[in-house]
């Protein structure tokens, strides 16, 4: 019943909306092929892009779109191999730029730089920056879904399912999995780690001292962080360890019950990418015989250029330095060392 309801709600925002875009005439216009927008999703013009560039001795200019290229398609053969020959050429490093950058992707890859330094305080600073941006970005896709075209009833709601993967970053040639729940992760060891005068400055993690334990907002910043983390992953059973430890120290913080509760974005956007992948999933098994459901043939994509598993084997190709550092968030809560001082 819950299905249908929702089907009925989203039907009900068709039928208005397309009511709404009869009278505007730029929702008129013919909507792009179905296979030219899977491939400006996929970023297939900048392969093209990167080699006409070549071939105009921009060298500068064909290292940034085959980069841009290769954040989509980490596994495409052809284009690392003009990278690497690029290499020779120029400083690729310096010119490394992905052109279609989320505005959130590089103050993530700061906050966890920061935050490997030791500087916990800015870390959770540019985390809930990073966290705020890719909502922002998601709301965005969500709306940018809807397109310049006159809505096809309850099938529309499948490019909004893609815009959770359209967002996941590339760091270091490693696509991040549970982009959001990662976010909340750092930020639960952050706020936990973060002393009360200020952050490390870069300097080396090290067990904090009873005077300088962390502040109660600091504790109450770091529970509702597990608390959100847990919505995307249940099952993790360093993150229950966290929450009984809290749990357990709830008097010394003076920790309430409200505490232990998710931030309210974060309950909004579970919610709502679990209805649409819910949605889907009910479309899939007992709509699929609906004529409307039928896809042309034409409009199947390429799969030649599809990026294959090899994508997830071995280390990147590029940005190799920075991957081996980034992913090495603590697993448990606290060091021993601390432990022992308490």
């Amino acid at each position: 019943e819950r299905e249908l309801r929702l089907f009925g709600r989203l039907l009900r925002r068709a039928g208005c909306l397309r009511a709404c875009k009869r009278e505007l005439p730029v929702f008129q216009l013919r909507y792009p092929p179905a296979q030219t927008l899977r491939d400006f999703q996929r970023r297939l013009p900048y392969q093209y892009l990167h080699y006409a560039l070549f071939k105009c001795n921009k060298l500068e200019k064909a290292v940034a779109a085959a980069h841009t290229f290769l954040q989509k398609n980490p596994a495409h053969e052809m284009t690392l191999r003009y990278l690497h020959y690029y290499r020779t050429m120029v400083d690729v490093d310096e010119h490394l730029v992905d052109l279609e950058a989320q505005p959130y992707e590089p103050i993530f890859v700061r906050a966890v730089k920061l935050y490997n330094g030791g500087d916990f305080r800015s870390s959770a600073a540019h985390m809930e920056q990073a966290l705020a941006e890719y909502y922002k970005a998601y709301e965005s896709c969500l709306a940018g879904c809807e397109g310049a075209r006159e809505l096809q009833d309850f099938k529309d709601f499948y490019p909004a399912v893609d815009c959770e993967a359209e967002l996941t970053p590339n760091v270091g040639g490693y696509f991040v999995e549970k982009f959001v729940a990662t976010m909340y992760h750092y930020l639960q060891f952050a706020y936990y780690k973060r002393e009360c005068g200020g952050g490390g400055g870069g300097a080396a993690a090290v067990p904090v001292p009873r005077a300088a334990r962390p502040a109660v907002n600091d504790v109450r910043n770091a529970v509702q962080s597990v608390a959100s983390y847990m919505l995307f992953d249940p099952g993790d059973a360093v993150m229950q360890q966290n929450l009984v430890y809290y749990r357990f120290h709830r008097q010394r913080w003076h920790l309430q019950e409200e505490d232990f509760q998710p931030r309210p974005e974060a309950v909004r956007y579970h919610n709502q990418t679990a209805a649409q992948r819910m949605m889907l999933d009910f479309a899939q098994q007992h709509l699929q015989a609906d004529d409307e459901m039928e896809v042309d043939g034409d409009e199947e994509p390429d799969t030649r250029d599809l990026p294959s598993d090899g994508e997830f084997e071995g280390e990147g190709d590029y940005e190799e330095g920075f991957v081996a550092e980034w992913w090495q968030e603590p697993r448990t809560k606290g060091d021993k060392d601390e432990e022992g001082n308490r």
